[in-house]
């Protein structure tokens, strides 16, 4: 990774203070500067980058669901690698080259039953980048975790193929309910944290593979 720049913003009274700081850390953020010069649309790529290196993740001519899509740096990423990718965002996103987009709101019923209508048949991966809106109460914030992991466990024991993989972004605190849920499900399961997650981030990323749709013995690993 290049050497960052580092910028300083200039005070604006039309610009809250927590606003600024906030653009003087992407600003200076070697992984978004990084995507920039890579032509990525996200700094989250990386995230994906490191642990497809590590777990082979992405393959070339693979089906791929990428759900909280936008603004789609991992369907860039995996689209890159050669796979065959769905992305799916509540968001518009601007298309991407062999990526097909759907818009809609993954927890509505109607979307995944879209979903399924695009997709036709198996696929090899399911990723979430899926973030639920923050209130700042933790309890609250863990418990939406939870309920949209779940979901989109649910909807990969629908569409995988046997073997396939999912990874799904969790904050601390959801990991234990969401792996509940996966474990009769693959044969490992992983919390994964890569290095271009933010130090003050909560997130972290569960990785279940080698599935089977009649149940799985189950060994469990850190990062």
């Amino acid at each position: 990774m290049q050497r960052t720049e580092k910028t300083k913003l200039k005070r604006s009274k039309n610009r809250k203070s927590s606003s600024t700081r906030w653009l003087q850390r992407q600003l200076n953020d070697p992984f978004v500067q990084e995507a920039r010069r890579a032509g990525y649309r996200a700094r989250s790529v990386f995230k994906l980058e490191e642990i497809d290196a590590r777990f082979a993740l992405i393959r070339k001519g693979e089906p791929v669901v990428d759900l909280g899509a936008a603004p789609g740096s991992w369907s860039q990423y995996a689209a890159n690698k050669g796979a065959r990718v769905l992305a799916l965002d509540i968001l518009p996103m601007d298309p991407i080259a062999g990526v097909e987009i759907l818009e809609g709101d993954f927890l509505e019923p109607a979307t995944q039953e879209a979903l399924l209508a695009r997709l036709g048949g198996k696929v090899s991966t399911v990723l979430s980048d899926i973030a639920p809106d923050a209130t700042g109460r933790r309890l609250v914030d863990r418990l939406r975790a939870e309920a949209v992991g779940e979901a989109v466990v649910g909807f990969a024991c629908a569409v995988l193929d046997d073997g396939g993989q999912l990874l799904i972004k969790l904050v601390k605190g959801a990991e234990t309910a969401v792996m509940d849920m996966a474990r009769p499900h693959f044969s490992k399961l992983r919390l994964v944290r890569p290095k271009a997650t933010r130090s003050d981030s909560s997130e972290t990323y569960l990785l279940a593979s080698g599935f089977r749709a009649g149940g799985a013995t189950v060994t469990e690993g850190p990062d």
